[in-house]
């Protein structure tokens, strides 16, 4: 195993073991040294996910073509999976392609494939697997997601929410839960106070993604939570309204508690040189004063105007400092912003913005020029 291991190589030799082993302890008939070279043959050419299409693929060439037959089988997996995934979390991934096996194969069973993703999920998550069924059996698939909510099992509930995430990572859009999230949001509804952190921080990820296309309709949603007063829920609306606080989302601020039209006076931001080189660092203080009788809260965020290749210029925000400010107080923040060659971004000299923001909004800015060499 190299150094830096990558999460493709979870879907390797030891997980085509597992895999073999597992299927043939819950049933399945097939000659394992077949399916090992089937599946060895050209695994490491792949990537993470192309390895799961391959494996699925491999699956299907040794296991019944019924799914029926087949998901007579993989109903007995869990009692054949080895429990200890030891230091190497990367195991997991062994269990991806059975899983998403599902979605490739049961479409045109949901009475038996649901179940089955409900009985697989804990294995790694049935996440994406499920949008298959949600765009193809979206009524069906939809009513079983609301019970999973009320499922006994952690893991099942998590899935009724990530599963339904309409801007999911790696997955599939749910084109029509972008255009409206409302089923998204009354699905939700049903796990908002659940005792488990991973469910809750579920639906907070969920929120998030529905901020992006829909952001009065989450704030409005945040608001009705919050007027019931339950300390857990205020956790999952600070993590599900952080797209709207990097975007200056005027409403989200007075919703977390911060002061609606904040006091103050900004001195800065003074920069450290007027002058950077690429891979050089870039000094950044201001100083901010209220100007008011009451106390004050307010988020200070900095932005950083990137030229492009065109010449135009991109704000990228930074996260700084939540500030509780006494009446008249002065806090002088200071922040290092290094500059350096990323895989993620190519930087071109010239004239580079520095603005600080004000629970979201611009209130004061400073120049500077990089230089490449």
């Amino acid at each position: 195993m190299s150094e830096n291991p990558l999460m493709k190589d979870g879907l390797g030799e030891a997980a085509v073991e597992r895999i073999i082993g597992a299927l043939l302890s819950s049933g399945a008939h097939f000659s394992p040294k077949q399916f090992r070279n089937d599946a060895l043959s050209t695994l490491h050419q792949h990537e993470l996910k192309d390895r799961v299409r391959h494996l699925i693929a491999v699956m299907a060439r040794h296991l019944p073509p019924s799914f029926p037959e087949t998901a007579t089988i993989l109903s007995r997996i869990r009692d054949h999976w080895p429990d200890d995934e030891g230091s190497d979390k990367r195991q997991v991934f062994a269990a991806w392609p059975i899983i998403d096996y599902v979605a490739e194969y049961g479409l045109n069973h949901p009475d038996i494939a649901l179940p089955l993703l409900r009985y697989l999920t804990p294995m790694f998550s049935a996440e994406f697997a499920v949008r298959a069924f949600l765009m193809i059996h979206p009524e069906a698939t939809y009513n079983q997601m609301l019970l999973w909510c009320l499922d006994p099992d952690t893991h099942v509930r998590r899935l009724a929410s990530e599963g339904i995430r309409p801007r999911l990572p790696w997955a599939q859009q749910l084109t029509s839960y972008i255009t409206d999230p409302t089923p998204v949001i009354a699905l939700l509804e049903n796990l908002k106070d659940d005792p488990s952190d991973d469910v809750r921080r579920s639906v907070a990820n969920n929120l998030n993604d529905i901020s992006k296309d829909h952001p009065e309709q989450v704030i409005d949603t945040c608001k009705r939570w919050q007027a019931d007063q339950v300390s857990a829920r205020q956790w999952i609306i600070r993590h599900a309204t952080r797209t709207l606080v990097k975007a200056g989302h005027p409403k989200v601020f007075p919703l977390l508690g911060f002061t609606r039209r904040p006091q103050l006076d900004l001195a800065g931001p003074e920069l450290s040189t007027q002058h950077l080189r690429l891979g050089e660092t870039l000094g950044i203080s201001v100083k901010v004063t209220s100007t008011s009788s009451e106390n004050q809260r307010v988020v200070i965020d900095y932005a950083v105007h990137y030229i492009k290749s065109n010449g135009q210029s991109a704000p990228k925000v930074f996260k700084w400092k939540n500030l509780h400010l006494k009446p008249r107080q002065c806090v002088t923040l200071v922040k290092s912003q290094t500059f350096k060659k990323l895989t993620t971004r190519k930087h071109y000299p010239g004239d580079h913005q520095i603005k600080i923001l004000v629970n979201g909004q611009p209130a004061s800015h400073a120049t500077f020029e990089l230089h490449l060499a």
